[in-house]
């Protein structure tokens, strides 16, 4: 089995919060593609990552985790790509792992 993890910022490169929708939409999507989700919404977690030569951002975030047997590289590519545009990013995170199940 592998775990996709979703990193979503809570704000626009603005500040403006993400409307709510979003995430709900967004877990509607992975649950019917995927058959399930978990998602970390009620206690944001905080990232920070320093762009070459600046100051490091501090972001507040959703992580959104899917299971799945078998991983369709270019859709997960096709869906980042997708999220980034639609939430103004330069890049969004998304990160697989494979676990072993107990």
């Amino acid at each position: 089995m592998f775990v996709v993890q979703i990193y979503l910022p809570l704000e626009l490169p603005d500040g403006a919060l993400i409307p709510p929708g979003v995430f709900e939409r967004t877990k509607a999507e992975l649950t019917d593609r995927f058959g399930g989700v978990t998602s970390f919404l009620q206690s944001p977690a905080e990232g920070a990552w320093k762009p070459s030569g600046g100051e490091p951002i501090h972001d507040r975030i959703a992580i959104f985790e899917v299971m799945v047997a078998d991983v369709d590289t270019a859709w997960w590519r096709h869906y980042r790509e997708a999220l980034e545009a639609e939430l103004q990013q330069q890049r969004i995170l998304v990160r697989l792992f494979q676990v072993t199940v107990l």
